[in-house]
């Protein structure tokens, strides 16, 4: 059968210039991220995250709607990330350790790779714009309710209310963001300060897994 070279021609410069379009926004993204190790992301200016991207200002409308468009896709490209990495490391535990144990690894590894994000994500969550701190909150929500399915399946879990597993997760998660200000904050980390936080995270999960046990679910 003979190739319409027209059409796959159309096709490769479609997906050329898609691929073009994802470089720049990642670009922008990445602009974005770079400052916010000891800034707030309202200081940051259009004009300075579009030089830094390499980019003239007006291009920035073709990827985002505004700076607020572009803070909430930072949050989402952290917190999504983070949560299909903590999804994927409680998948088979066998105990609450396990799960623990998995979920902390994880959790360390994903913020040290993407300190900046993180450190944007504690700072905004309670000094930053409207809409940014709105999209936080949505992520979270969203971390603390896959993880209440997950715990409902959990034997020992199996006839909790969903109010009950909820109300486990929102504590979970809590720990975790500590957990994750605990890290950032450390501004020259090494392998010692970093396992000291690990295990005190892992007792602290623990610690919240303990109280499964008293509880009786109504």
């Amino acid at each position: 059968m003979a190739v319409d070279t027209r059409t796959l021609n159309r096709v490769t410069t479609s997906q050329t210039r898609q691929e073009r379009k994802q470089r720049t926004r990642q670009a922008l993204l990445d602009a974005a991220s770079r400052p916010l190790t000891d800034r707030t992301f309202a200081g940051l200016s259009l004009r300075e995250v579009t030089k830094d991207a390499g980019i003239v200002p007006t291009a920035f409308y073709r990827h985002f709607d505004s700076m607020d468009d572009l803070g909430i896709a930072l949050v989402e490209r952290a917190m999504r990330s983070l949560r299909t990495m903590i999804r994927e490391a409680r998948q088979n535990p066998a105990t609450y350790d396990d799960a623990i144990r998995a979920s902390v690894h994880t959790l360390h590894t994903h913020v040290r790779a993407n300190e900046a994000d993180f450190r944007f994500l504690t700072r905004e969550r309670y000094s930053g714009t409207g809409p940014v701190q709105a999209a936080i909150a949505t992520e979270l929500r969203l971390f603390a309710s896959e993880l209440a399915i997950d715990l409902g399946r959990f034997e020992v879990l199996s006839t909790w209310s969903s109010e009950d597993l909820r109300m486990m997760a929102d504590l979970i998660v809590t720990a975790m963001l500590g957990i994750v200000m605990e890290m950032v904050d450390v501004r020259s980390p090494d392998a010692d300060a970093d396992e000291e936080i690990a295990a005190k995270a892992r007792k602290q999960l623990r610690l919240i897994v303990l109280g499964v046990t008293s509880w009786r679910s109504r």
